[in-house]
């Protein structure tokens, strides 16, 4: 079983999540680019509010693509700290890089919300949802820094992920959907027919929707 597109993998994720139509308590945060696209079809079908989320990862020195932390877009900060200890990563350059990142979250998150505010998640139902996960690093951090802001349950909703990370990211939160779990994993796109890059303006464009929708109903 594959994907056609993230449309359609957002459908196969909103029958999963049905059971929260017409809910108020419920709010949808989708992790730019791609996984906006999928969590808009979610908003839609069950009629919450859409949202995003983002969660930048702070990469080792001399190796950007291991994470020794995260940031999240609520300011919260995860730090990988046996893995700063083990490598010997000083104070200085943790606190440089998280600045870094937060900065880029702050002009991404302009750029995607205009003046909109982020939505309060305390106390609500909080659907996150991406277009798959591979390592769930990333992911990991992101709910982390999610359940610092209190929400009443979180639920982690994916289309696709290998069998180790889907269980590892399972004890994390209240529920996790994930209809496609297969044995032999190598990318996210591999379960897509078509995978292409998001474009900023794509999201801008969905988060406008999912707004104006809300106010019609």
């Amino acid at each position: 079983m594959h994907y056609r597109d993230r449309e359609e993998a957002g459908q196969v994720l909103a029958k999963e999540l049905a059971f929260l139509k017409g809910r108020k308590d419920v709010v949808v945060l989708g992790i730019p680019r791609g996984g906006v696209v999928v969590a808009a079809e979610v908003a839609k079908a069950i009629g919450a509010p859409l949202d995003v989320y983002i969660t930048r990862k702070i990469g080792a020195p001399y190796n950007p693509e291991l994470a020794i932390g995260a940031v999240a877009s609520s300011g919260e900060i995860v730090l990988d700290e046996g893995l700063i200890m083990s490598l010997g990563v000083s104070p200085e350059y943790v606190e440089r890089e998280t600045e870094r990142q937060r900065k880029e979250i702050e002009r991404r998150m302009a750029k995607y919300r205009g003046d909109f505010p982020p939505l309060d998640i305390k106390g609500k139902t909080v659907v996150l949802v991406d277009d798959g996960v591979a390592t769930g690093a990333t992911t990991l951090a992101t709910i982390r820094a999610l359940k610092k802001q209190e929400p009443k349950e979180l639920i982690l909703a994916v289309p696709v992920g290998p069998p180790d990370t889907i269980a590892r990211l399972k004890k994390e939160v209240d529920k996790l959907i994930c209809p496609l779990v297969p044995e032999v994993f190598w990318a996210i796109g591999a379960f897509y027919a078509i995978f292409d890059q998001t474009p900023d303006e794509e999201v801008i464009r969905l988060l406008k929707e999912c707004r104006q929708g809300q106010r019609m109903r």
